[in-house]
């Protein structure tokens, strides 16, 4: 089978290379997935560059935690799949409810191999349905990106309801499920992004607020102004410490903050003054658990909801897919078709 790989210590795009490895074969308790798609994250930026968590990968890794496939064979004793069902791998293995360690709990794609190949063996513990309403495609985006996206707002403190203001950072893969979920639940959503065409985009999709924050730079008094000095319910912090102090300046009372990234570097102040004076607090999010996935899952069904893709590659297009998430070019997520 081939498979796009990272070497061992690897630092750069120059460290990937497309190989061929032995078909894997499932064991007691695994199933063998047939992959179709897969999809990429920031995370996996930082992987190949190696400054994710604990720095570069200690083995050659198979990149990418996001993927969907076609369960092919399963294993004995499996009751949780058969041949046939579709599937997608959860981001943290050995991770069915609570927090994750990730010193306990490998993450695809980084300290346990990943989705950019054209079978991979999982536990039938670390595997969900995708949802009926989506294609290999679609569904190959929801490991990482849709989950953290649903952790942050409907698993994180309370929930977001109808009525509710939501206020997205960007649109990436995160924010761009953000979004949907929020239309989902009749919740507003305020869109920003130093691009006016991403943010005519985002109202074709439902944003009802959009700032260009390049316009903005004190965005977060345009999302005061916006919103009549109430401010929002839950902000979906994709930015980090850089941002993080003027997110806190959005919320209103009794708010939350999901933390989820580090797009705007590591240096930044934040001073949590405002949290004490609106009631909010700031939420840790690191992507989710399986039981999230599979109630995440059932609300995509439910309310038919469908990813948000930029541009689909070519398996053997991998690295050309990586320099275009790369670009930031994109708006939602960018897709690998593997076979």
């Amino acid at each position: 089978m081939k498979a796009f790989v990272l070497k061992a210590g690897g630092t750069s795009m120059d460290d990937i290379r497309m190989v061929e490895l032995e078909k894997p074969q499932a064991g007691p308790g695994e199933i063998l997935v047939r992959m179709h798609a897969a999809s990429l994250n920031f995370r996996d930026l930082g992987i190949i560059v190696g400054k994710y968590f604990g720095g570069p990968v200690q083995k050659d890794t198979i990149l990418t935690s996001d993927g969907a496939g076609e369960v092919e064979a399963v294993g004995e004793g499996v009751t949780r799949f058969k041949a046939g069902d579709r599937v997608a791998g959860t981001f943290f293995q050995g991770l069915a409810d609570g927090p994750a360690n990730p010193m306990v709990n490998p993450a695809l794609g980084h300290s346990a191999d990943g989705a950019l190949t054209e079978y991979m063996v999982l536990k039938e513990g670390d595997a969900v349905m995708l949802p009926n309403n989506l294609s290999y495609e679609e569904g190959a985006c929801l490991p990482c990106a849709a989950l953290t996206a649903w952790h942050a707002m409907m698993e994180a403190g309370r929930p977001v309801a109808k009525g509710d203001t939501v206020l997205l950072l960007g649109t990436g893969g995160v924010s761009m499920f953000g979004l949907q979920f929020a239309k989902a639940v009749g919740a507003k959503a305020i869109i920003t992004s130093s691009s006016d065409e991403k943010l005519a985009r985002a109202q074709s999709l439902g944003a009802d607020i959009l700032i260009n924050y390049k316009q903005h730079p004190d965005w977060e008094k345009e999302v005061r102004k916006l919103t009549d000095g109430k401010g929002v319910d839950c902000v979906v912090e994709v930015c980090g410490v850089g941002t993080i102090s003027k997110s806190m300046e959005c919320l209103g009372l009794g708010a939350k903050i999901g933390m989820i990234g580090v797009l705007a570097g590591p240096e930044g102040e934040c001073n949590p003054r405002s949290l004490m004076m609106t009631g909010s607090a700031i939420h840790g999010i690191f992507v989710g658990n399986r039981r999230m996935f599979e109630e995440m899952n059932h609300a995509i069904e439910v309310h038919d909801i469908h990813p948000v893709i930029d541009k689909v590659f070519d398996f053997e297009d991998s690295l050309e897919a990586i320099g275009h998430f790369k670009s930031q070019a994109h708006l939602g997520k960018v897709v690998i078709r593997i076979g």
